[in-house]
């Protein structure tokens, strides 16, 4: 492939990457999120379930050594393709779309931090899903309890998975 072939084309590299985003997506619609976990069932409730599974594949990736940053990149522009494409569906234009992802960015990114310190144990797993998750309003005890040992269950099981396999779309099975 040629040097502006590969500059050009979007798609180089994420086609890979698309089976583990769909499976993102999948886990990040799972009822037990909506029904169990208390997550509200809504535009900005679905989003902030996927930022939360987006961002336990993204930790994971940055880890493997080699070109785990790179495909972390990769999959958060599958992220930023899917997230314009559901803003136009939604009928936003062209002129506020980009202000629209520039938000979603800075979401996930903060989303990002606090889910990493809360899966290793260096800040509040619950309490960054209290401020993220639920948007500061009051989950119950067990949503909030059902939310946070699934998030851990994840987060173990694509730690514990090789990435070829989550890179097949076989991000978890609690």
């Amino acid at each position: 492939m040629s040097f502006l072939s590969r500059l050009f084309n979007r798609s180089s590299g994420r086609d890979a990457l698309a089976p583990l985003y769909a499976a993102v997506v999948a886990e990040a619609r799972n009822p037990y999120w909506y029904v169990e976990g208390g997550v509200a069932d809504t535009i900005d409730g679905r989003f902030d379930m996927v930022a939360a599974i987006l961002s336990i594949a993204l930790v994971r990736l940055e880890r493997e050594s080699g070109d785990g940053a790179a495909k972390a990149a990769l999959l958060t522009e599958i992220f930023v393709d899917d997230m314009d494409a559901q803003l136009r569906q939604q009928g936003i234009g062209d002129i506020v779309v980009g202000k629209h992802i520039g938000r979603m960015m800075s979401a996930l990114g903060g989303r990002l931090t606090v889910y990493r310190e809360g899966l290793t144990g260096t800040g509040d797993l619950p309490e960054a899903l209290r401020r993220n998750l639920y948007r500061n309003a009051a989950p119950s005890e067990e949503a909030l309890a059902n939310a946070t040992a699934r998030m851990r269950t994840i987060a173990e099981a694509v730690n514990a998975a090789p990435v070829d396999r989550l890179l097949s779309g076989a991000l978890v099975q609690p």
